[in-house]
């Protein structure tokens, strides 16, 4: 409790300011903070809320299986051979550090205006940290570890699922709580991009009626479970990478 007392402390101070400013400042744009945690409550009851949450959900969950099934034997072949880790590498870099904010209207006319291109989009901005934590994590694997299975005998999938995976997990979940990070953010600018379909409709509604107390709401939701979903990728990666961080 003591270790979290300064984030507690940040949080109080940073509300405090901003139910002052919002009253001292009078704007209908940015309500008070205690009027908008009011209006929380109202918001999650609406079925359009609701409604909302299922397709960003789903929209999610399948973006970021997508970017795990692909984004994880991608870094361990990189990882594991030469060959592959010179030949894509440079793309890896190129994608993790463009602006992928930019491609998304690119993606429309290929995938259509709704989920599938906001799946895709959860897809690119998580799966490219996911390489680059697994690769990591595959070349740090003891070389004596891969000799001795070698020996004994081991083929390449019990490599892969005996060896190589368990020795990489640490890195392997540090890619996979930063890949949820980057999902999350890339599942809300493509719902805003398209501003069709789950949380993005809402915001552009609330937005376009001026219901700005509203607006806030869902941005303290977003945030809110955002925040919990990293936290409990957190909690997974301390379990899966207790014993591998003694290799």
């Amino acid at each position: 409790m003591a270790g979290r007392l300064p984030i507690l402390l940040s949080l109080l101070t940073w509300a405090i300011l901003w139910e002052l400013a919002t009253r001292i400042a009078g704007s209908t744009m940015f309500p008070p903070l205690s009027t908008i945690l009011l209006t929380v409550g109202d918001v999650v009851q609406l079925k359009s809320f609701q409604t909302a949450l299922v397709v960003t959900a789903r929209a999610f969950v399948i973006g970021m299986a997508l970017a795990l099934v692909v984004g994880i034997p991608v870094g361990a072949l990189m990882g594991r051979f030469s060959a592959a880790d010179k030949i894509l590498n440079v793309w890896v870099n190129i994608f993790i550090s463009a602006p992928l904010t930019a491609v998304v209207p690119a993606l429309m006319p290929l995938l259509g205006i709704g989920e599938t291109t906001v799946v895709a989009t959860v897809f690119l901005f998580a799966v490219w940290v996911i390489i680059i934590d697994t690769r990591e994590g595959i070349q740090g694997v003891s070389p004596s570890l891969v000799e001795m299975a070698r020996s004994n005998g081991a083929t390449r999938f019990q490599m892969f699922w005996k060896i190589l995976l368990p020795s990489a997990m640490p890195e392997v979940m540090t890619g996979v709580r930063l890949g949820v990070v980057r999902g999350v953010k890339g599942v809300i600018i493509g719902q805003i991009v398209i501003a069709l379909v789950g949380f993005g409709a809402l915001f552009e509604t609330y937005l376009q009626t001026f219901q700005m107390t509203r607006f806030w709401a869902l941005v303290l939701v977003v945030f809110s479970l955002g925040f919990v979903l990293v936290e409990l990728v957190g909690l997974l990666e301390k379990r899966l990478t207790f014993h591998a961080k003694s290799r």
